[in-house]
């Protein structure tokens, strides 16, 4: 059927791709063994190093998330290294699993998927762990299933105050780009992102950035690799190219997606995914449902997971979310799933959109019949609104 519109695609990921973006993906394919690609790759992979917040090498690979999960494993692990991870939600499991597929032996930390990791479990597992058995620690710092952020920092002042030699290896793929997110100065070895998510960009491309004590790692490990190698990447990368065909027009939206970020500025993209998520809170409580995520300082800024009240299916929801008002909402994940369903707020998106998507939500539990109260869009939009002190200054929020 012809839709009037536009869709409305607010899962947590791949996010809107803004029309700059597509504008700047539709050229022509160059050589990739030409200056003219060198300056492109240069570019990139140097402003790739102000979103991370490093002054380490980032890596590029065509492919999604999960490559990069591999990647990071690999190139710093051996057959038989036993490493540290918490259990935060569905990403947490999926990347156990590859690591214990590829001869890892995974030590995870139970949760209840509403809360991030647990400093203090952390403490008490390196206390025990006194001849150092652990290699890595492994943590998700948004967990796109749940909507429930882990305090990365919290967790390298522990690995620090145990002078315990593992290294961080940190998943950012549902918060790059729009939560703050600092490689260097939180202590984390290994970064793992994609580009569908807060980069605004299609699937395809992901990232490893790599700290120091990680490429020390790199020489000694012994895990197989060859596509996934950094120090086949690295070589090349210092002029500008790659070991491989690129995906050269991914990497043309890559540079567009960098220059829309720091023009904005991070500290301002950060403000503007914490206004919405906080918007976005406020309806869901004025509808009297409930935040999936359990612990308020753990809320995301780039999604939001909603329970659904006993006896009703959040994919019945969606389903008719979608069939009537074209929108998309995320889908819960493995034992989330018909239980929760997620609003995406992150990458290229502003206040009227917003507002869009609350009304979709809103207007789809009224027709499914899911007991709420009516009000949310309006408190939603009441704390969006710009104060009057702001209006006499002509100023406004950032959006």
């Amino acid at each position: 059927m012809t839709r009037a519109g536009s869709h409305f695609l607010q899962i947590p990921g791949p996010t809107n791709v803004p029309d700059r973006i597509l504008r700047a993906m539709h050229r022509a394919v160059i050589d990739h063994r030409s200056q003219e690609f060198a300056s492109l790759g240069s570019e990139v992979l140097e402003n790739l190093r102000l979103i991370f917040q490093t002054r380490s090498p980032v890596v590029i690979y065509p492919a999604s998330g999960t490559g990069a999960w591999e990647a990071a494993i690999v190139n710093t692990l051996s057959p038989g290294d036993r490493v540290l991870m918490f259990e935060t939600g569905h990403f947490s499991q999926l990347w156990r699993q590859q690591a214990e597929r590829l001869g890892v032996v995974v030590d995870y930390v139970p949760g209840n998927w509403r809360r991030g990791a647990v400093a203090t479990e952390l403490a008490s597992r390196l206390s025990a762990d006194d001849r150092h058995l652990y290699k890595a620690v492994m943590v998700v710092h948004n967990e796109t299933s749940t909507g429930v952020t882990s305090n990365i920092p919290g967790i390298r002042v522990e690995m620090d105050r145990h002078r315990h030699p593992a290294l961080l290896l940190v998943d950012t793929i549902s918060s790059l780009g729009s939560m703050d997110y600092r490689h260097d100065e939180w202590g984390v070895d290994v970064t793992v992102a994609g580009s569908q998510k807060g980069l605004m960009l299609p699937p395809g491309l992901s990232f490893n950035a790599i700290s120091e004590k990680a490429l020390s790692a790199n020489k000694t490990a012994k895990l197989p690799r060859s596509y996934w190698d950094w120090q086949e990447m690295l070589g090349p990368n210092r002029n500008g190219f790659f070991p491989f065909t690129p995906a050269t027009t991914l990497l043309y939206g890559l540079k567009e997606a960098l220059a829309m970020l720091l023009e904005e500025e991070l500290p301002n993209v950060f403000r503007r995914h914490c206004r919405h998520a906080e918007a976005t809170r406020t309806a869901v409580r004025t509808w009297g449902l409930e935040i999936f995520c359990e612990a308020p300082p753990a809320y995301s800024s780039s999604l939001t997971a909603v329970l659904m009240p006993e006896g009703h299916d959040a994919d019945r929801l969606r389903s008719m979310i979608l069939e009537n008002f074209d929108m998309s909402l995320g889908a819960g994940l493995s034992r989330l799933a018909g239980k929760v369903f997620r609003i995406g707020h992150l990458g290229s998106f502003n206040d009227l959109m917003l507002a869009g998507t609350l009304s979709g939500v809103e207007m789809g539990l009224r027709l499914a019949r899911v007991p709420h109260q009516a009000g949310g869009v309006t408190a939603a939009l009441q704390s969006l609104a710009p104060a009057e002190t702001d209006l006499k200054h002509g100023t406004r929020p950032s959006t």
